[in-house]
């Protein structure tokens, strides 16, 4: 029996970067003999067990064979015949196929130390192409490091692309990938390669339509809907904001995707339009609760928000409470870092001055210190009473605008 740790534990060791979780391959064993040795069998595919001390995960070196469509259709085979170079020939990147054994020394049969040292991302072996979800690490694996795609995996990635093998990944998969990439450091990489292979078209066309939609003449004229989408992200991730922030600038403009032809450049109206199909796309990808309020949100109000400066007392009130400022500080929040980043991802302009944030943030709190007991107390119930608080708190951003 012979035990090597593998996968990401060594790749990420090779970079320095931080280890998370330690992966481990046993040669030569049988289950039998993991049981024997006080290792609990956890695997329901494939022999997996759990160390008895560490807790962490040992896996019998295996092989598999495709079977069926999609990313399970998958026959495994594990024997202690099974080599560590077949084990690791079924990996999806070289990076990722690399092993240590229990001296520290490096096993590398596919060449992976040399295509992370020169930033590449390439598959093992052509086996890639019978697993649809590759398609998506591959992805997320360019948003991590920003590496390039080597352009043979590029290429099968493409004819995996248009055959059709995409729509057997299930909605919960492709909603991880993509959440999981917006995370890293480099999220605009997975859109980016996604577009370069076709898969972005396939999986969320929504985006997809965005590129070589002109975006109006105010701004850099080669910088189309889709380009500034991309630059958004990128400010997005320079400033460190959360992942549903992230999510919220990626979506807010699907409603440009579908301005009709005749008023390009200009996208009067997008937000409305766009509000449907970001609540479609997050029904087909299950996106969860929060993230789809704050992308919403962002995609209906963010016109408004930039417009802040120009708006009369009423209608600012009216875009708080749309915001529901006064109950959500914390989301209101996202919602304006998601608006300047909108606004500043244009090319040229991450330093521009954005007035509309403390402009708003003023604005609720002004609306927030209305003491709506003190205007009950009164003996005003009912309708009236909502009127009154409302009155109220306009009339105290009307006496702010007149200073």
């Amino acid at each position: 029996m012979e035990i090597y740790e593998v996968g990401g534990v060594v790749r990420d060791g090779l970079l320095g970067r931080p280890v998370q979780d330690r992966d481990w391959v046993v040669v030569g064993a049988t289950t039998e003999q993991m049981i024997a040795l006080g290792y609990r069998p956890v695997g329901r595919d494939f022999p997996v067990f759990l160390h008895p001390q560490t807790k962490e995960e040992y896996a019998l070196a295996r092989t598999e064979r495709k079977t069926a469509p999609g990313y399970r259709g998958f026959a495994v085979h594990a024997d202690p015949a099974v080599t560590l170079e077949e084990d690791l020939a079924r990996r999806d990147l070289t990076i990722n196929a690399m092993a240590r054994d229990s001296s520290g020394t490096l096993v590398d049969p596919y060449g992976g130390r040399a295509d992370l040292d020169a930033g590449i991302l390439r598959h093992v072996t052509g086996a890639f192409v019978e697993d649809p979800l590759r398609v998506l690490r591959v992805a997320r694996f360019a948003a991590r490091f920003d590496f390039a795609v080597a352009p043979e995996t590029l290429a099968l990635m493409r004819e995996m692309s248009a055959s059709g093998e995409l729509d057997a990944l299930v909605a919960e998969r492709v909603w991880t990938e993509l959440e999981r990439a917006l995370g890293e450091p480099h999220p605009w990489r997975f859109v980016e390669v996604l577009r370069g292979c076709g898969a972005l078209a396939v999986l969320i066309p929504e985006l997809d339509r965005l590129f070589g939609v002109p975006q109006p003449a105010k701004y850099h004229p080669e910088i189309d809907t889709g380009a500034h989408m991309l630059l958004a992200l990128r400010l997005a991730a320079a400033r460190g904001v959360g992942v549903t922030i992230r999510f919220a600038v990626l979506v807010h403009d699907f409603g440009k995707g579908t301005t009709p032809p005749e008023i390009l450049p200009h996208h009067y109206g997008h937000e409305h339009r766009g509000v449907p199909l970001v609540q479609a796309f997050c029904d087909r990808l299950k996106v969860p609760r929060d993230y789809r309020e704050l992308a919403i949100l962002v995609t209906r109000e963010h016109p408004r928000v930039h417009r802040a400066l120009e708006l009369k007392a009423a209608t600012t009130l009216d875009l708080l409470e749309s915001l529901d400022a006064l109950r959500r500080p914390e989301r209101f929040a996202e919602i304006l870092a998601a608006c300047e980043i909108d606004a500043q991802g244009r090319g040229g302009r991450a330093d521009d001055p954005y007035p509309q944030s403390a402009h708003l943030r003023a604005a609720r709190e002004r609306v927030a210190a209305v003491d709506a007991g003190k205007i009950a107390a009164g003996g005003v119930t009912g309708a009236a009473l909502k009127d009154a608080i409302r009155a109220a708190r306009v009339a105290v951003l009307e006496a702010a605008a007149r200073r």
